[in-house]
């Protein structure tokens, strides 16, 4: 058994992007410090900070500084000295590691503020009115439960060629290792970060590369007011160099195959490497053992009573002007959401 004095009133199971503006965010709704927990292996900036921080982000610098001054427990105006970040063009887009940075001091300074556990979380299950959640370095319980847990690269059952991972195709130097002068290298998608891997590939003059994709590249359309395509369109490097390279003239080493071609299975077969590129889905832990299956509302992330869903795990849908629907994903974009949807979450957890 366990006191009611250890039950914290809310855990954040996560510490990228989004668990940081959770925490943050809670601390300006009031929730006292003290009963706050933070769980997550590594604190450092989750996969943006260790995996992704030397790709060209598709997010204008301005919309990562509002990201920063927009939580009053982020205590940004008390820095030091300034960040790169803030000598770029705010209307620029930027490489992730300029807003990681900012991101791991806020990370540190939160952690002094909250009870933060560096541990694994394995599984989450509702006990005794609270949930319990079980770590490497065992329980700990709380009456409401945030899962910011972030999202794994997609793969494809294809057998055949050899894999290459998304996150050494996005590094050139490490993917400089991973190939070979004779590759013929197949790239599946047509997202920010296929047109990056065939960028990165041609830099560095691969003898062919076939980029298999399922629909043609989108580029976003910044209207007066709002942008078409915000969360599918290609924008910054990526949208330019797909309209050079793609749109314009194709390097000689570059072929593209359309999945649904009759050509397919032949192109696939030249192939001795191949690299996803199709997008991320939910990371499996912590398995949530009685609602491993159960969807989150898409509208509040609302998962279970006291438990909830955020960041690219749980995006948040939302009509655009035409009625399309767009599921927001970015630094900003979860920012005002947790705005408007904590409120709500309090609310529902004191039910």
């Amino acid at each position: 058994m366990h006191s009611a004095s250890s039950v914290l009133d809310w855990a954040i199971i996560g510490a990228g992007p989004a668990g940081i503006a959770a925490v943050g965010k809670l601390i300006d709704q009031g929730i006292p410090t003290q009963k706050i927990g933070w769980i997550d292996p590594h604190f450092m900036v989750g996969d943006l900070g260790q995996k992704w921080s030397h790709v060209p982000s598709n997010t204008s610098v301005d919309l990562f500084l509002r990201f920063l001054n927009d939580c009053e427990a982020f205590n940004f105006k008390s820095r030091s000295s300034k960040f790169h970040l803030e000598s770029l063009d705010p209307k620029e887009t930027c490489a992730l590691k300029y807003i990681a940075e900012p991101l791991q001091w806020i990370t540190n300074h939160l952690k002094k503020r909250v009870h933060s556990h560096q541990t694994t979380s394995l599984a989450l299950s509702h006990f005794q009115g609270h949930w319990e959640i079980k770590t490497q370095h065992g329980p700990l319980y709380a009456k409401n439960a945030i899962l910011a847990i972030g999202s794994e690269c997609k793969t494809l059952p294809i057998v055949g060629p050899e894999l290459i991972n998304l996150e050494a195709a996005l590094d050139p130097e490490k993917l400089k290792e991973a190939i070979d002068p004779q590759d013929t290298i197949a790239v599946f998608g047509s997202s920010h970060s296929a047109i990056l891997v065939l960028a990165n590939l041609i830099e560095l003059k691969a003898k062919k590369v076939i980029n298999f994709y399922r629909s043609p590249h989108r580029y976003a359309v910044f209207l007066d007011d709002w942008i078409l395509f915000d969360d599918t369109g290609l924008k910054g490097f990526s949208a330019k160099w797909a309209k050079e390279h793609l749109d314009g003239m194709p390097p000689h080493n570059l072929k593209r195959v359309l999945t649904s071609d009759h050509t397919f299975e032949e192109s696939l077969a030249l192939c001795n490497k191949a690299i996803y590129a199709i997008g991320f889905e939910r990371r499996k832990l912590p398995v949530l053992e009685q609602y491993e299956y159960l969807h989150y509302d898409d509208r509040t992330g609302i998962i279970a009573p006291g438990l909830f869903g955020f960041g690219i795990a749980f995006p948040q849908a939302k009509f655009n002007p035409l009625g399309q629907v767009d599921f927001r994903v970015g630094l900003w974009k979860f920012m005002d959401y947790l705005n408007s949807i904590l409120p709500i979450w309090v609310k529902y957890a004191n039910r």
